[in-house]
């Protein structure tokens, strides 16, 4: 089974002020460890950036945060919707690379996150949260994520991909 991890919306302009900076390093400590294992068994590992409003803003605002370590080979994707896989090219990503789980991880749980989740469901792939690897400014917003959605932590992926 191929796995896809779909790291959404780690970026400057979007998380560094509406988050501690505590909870974004614990967060990232999670992602980078599951996207090394994906790495390491030759899954598929895509930064999801929310390009909205670009074109107003700096173009550095819109990068990746530094905690989240970006590897050659990883994919990048851009958005313009809360919905990830939204009028892009996800879909068609992910299909050509024959993935059927794809985890979600990133900012933010309320709206992105969960948004990306139901849209994987409704075209037919297995949908997980990672544990621990989802953000919010609204800790409410996480519990009811995890509360309400197929989760999975990275013991479990690491089991998976060996």
């Amino acid at each position: 089974m191929k796995i896809g991890l779909l790291i959404v919306d780690m970026q400057e302009h979007i998380v560094r002020n509406q988050v501690e900076k505590s909870k974004i390093d614990h967060a990232c400590e999670y992602i980078n460890h599951v996207a090394d294992a994906l790495r390491s068994q030759n899954h598929v590992v895509i930064q999801i950036q929310d390009v909205e409003g670009m074109d107003e803003a700096k173009p550095e605002e819109y990068r990746c945060i530094p905690e989240i370590d970006v590897k050659h080979g990883d994919l990048t994707l851009t958005k313009l919707n809360s919905n990830a896989f939204w009028q892009t090219e996800l879909e068609q990503v992910l299909s050509s690379q024959n993935v059927e789980l794809v985890i979600i991880s990133g900012f933010a749980a309320e709206e992105c996150v969960t948004f990306t989740y139901h849209g994987a469901g409704e075209r037919g792939y297995t949908p997980v949260l990672l544990q621990n690897g989802i953000l919010s400014s609204h800790p409410d917003a996480i519990t009811s994520a995890l509360r309400d959605r197929n989760v999975v932590s990275y013991p479990v992926i690491d089991y998976l991909v060996k």
